[in-house]
């Protein structure tokens, strides 16, 4: 399988999976309705594959930092924003 085309599967699914446990458990609380959630965490969740890839591109490719460390300077980041955005809004009480 392509890399590109394994990339674009693995976020769909874990976009499905995501939604779904912030939905039902992370903010079970939240007043927004189940489309506007998933409106929003749509946008939410692309930000943060965006942030990511560039946070990985800069360290690794700008900064001549290794894979494994840019990598997970990238992950930090992109999960530190997309809980930011999905509790405060994509989710927001």
């Amino acid at each position: 399988m392509l890399p590109e085309l394994a990339n674009a599967l693995g976020f769909a699914v874990a976009f499905c999976v995501s939604f779904v446990g912030h939905r039902r458990l992370s903010f079970q609380d939240t007043t927004t309705s189940l489309l506007q959630s998933l409106r929003r965490f749509s946008v939410t969740a692309v930000a943060g594959f965006i942030c990511n890839e560039l946070v990985f591109m800069l360290m690794h490719r700008g900064f001549g930092w290794a894979d494994m460390p840019a990598l997970l300077l990238a992950l930090v980041l992109a999960a530190g924003q997309t809980f930011v955005l999905s509790r405060f809004w994509a989710f927001a009480r």
